[in-house]
């Protein structure tokens, strides 16, 4: 096979991966359209190129309000590469005990809420510190990791504990170790991440199941949708509406921050 046919194929194997998760992810979607319904919010929380996964869940077309993406840009912001706000300083953030906590102390939280915390290595200080902040608060935690790579690596937090030792429900994006998934002849290390992949899979599987359970529930959401589809008038109300909806949940993140 060439590269890019052995890559789709191990993608096959991912999409595959993720349908064998049918029970978790319905658990997960479940706590999900609970905070949904009971008008809080499901906190997402990335840092690297996990980042890709909040965004991926929302705001974008075909999502819906009812997540808060909690995306630190001091971890995430990696096009400089090197420089001022380079990747170097991300990494070496991504590792500091002690700044999940100063990320979680801007929120008044509440036990209705739920989380998403997505590590593909599940190794790294601050999504493991943010897990564990989102169990002292008793909001339940969802972990995204690809299981196998993380089963490989070692825990950079001081106790040896791993993102998905911490969560209540792990979720797999199916990655193997490394990430990367094509040999090429002559090169010794491979390309093609697909953790990317099957994170996504995974999100787009979660958002449907809980559109599911809040149009069953009678509280169906205001998806983001494009105007090819509905209408220049319809889209524009929806993508109002569904911003005005996020905007009213998310104050109620700032009403008694720190019990004040």
């Amino acid at each position: 096979m060439t590269p890019s046919e052995t890559y789709l194929e191990k993608c096959r194997a991912i999409i595959e991966a993720v349908a064998n998760q049918k029970k978790q992810i319905e658990e997960a979607a479940d706590l999900f359209a609970n905070s949904i319904l009971a008008g809080r919010v499901v906190h997402v929380f990335g840092s690297g190129h996990s980042r890709i996964m909040v965004e991926e869940m929302w705001p974008r077309y075909g999502s819906f309000a009812g997540f808060h993406p909690i995306v630190e840009l001091s971890l995430t912001f990696h096009n400089q590469v090197v420089g001022a706000n380079g990747q170097r300083q991300a990494m070496f953030l991504e590792n500091v005990p002690g700044f999940a906590d100063r990320i979680l102390r801007n929120f008044d939280f509440s036990s209705e809420d739920s989380s998403l915390v997505i590590s593909s290595s599940g190794c790294n200080v601050v999504p493991i510190e943010v897990a564990e902040g989102f169990k002292k608060r008793d909001i339940p935690v969802v972990a995204l990791i690809s299981k196998d790579h993380s089963d490989a690596s070692t825990s950079k937090h001081a106790s040896g504990v791993k993102l998905g030792d911490v969560a209540d429900i792990v979720l797999d994006t199916g990655a193997p170790p490394g990430d990367a998934m094509v040999s090429i002849e002559g090169l010794d290390t491979p390309v093609a991440p697909g953790s990317t992949v099957g994170g996504c899979l995974v999100i787009n599987s979660l958002k449907a199941e809980v559109a599911q359970r809040l149009t069953d529930a009678g509280q169906a959401p205001k998806v983001l949708t494009g105007a090819v589809i509905v209408g220049n008038e319809r889209a524009v109300d929806l993508f109002e509406s569904a911003y005005d909806e996020h905007a009213h949940r998310l104050a109620k993140l700032y009403e008694n921050v720190n019990g004040e």
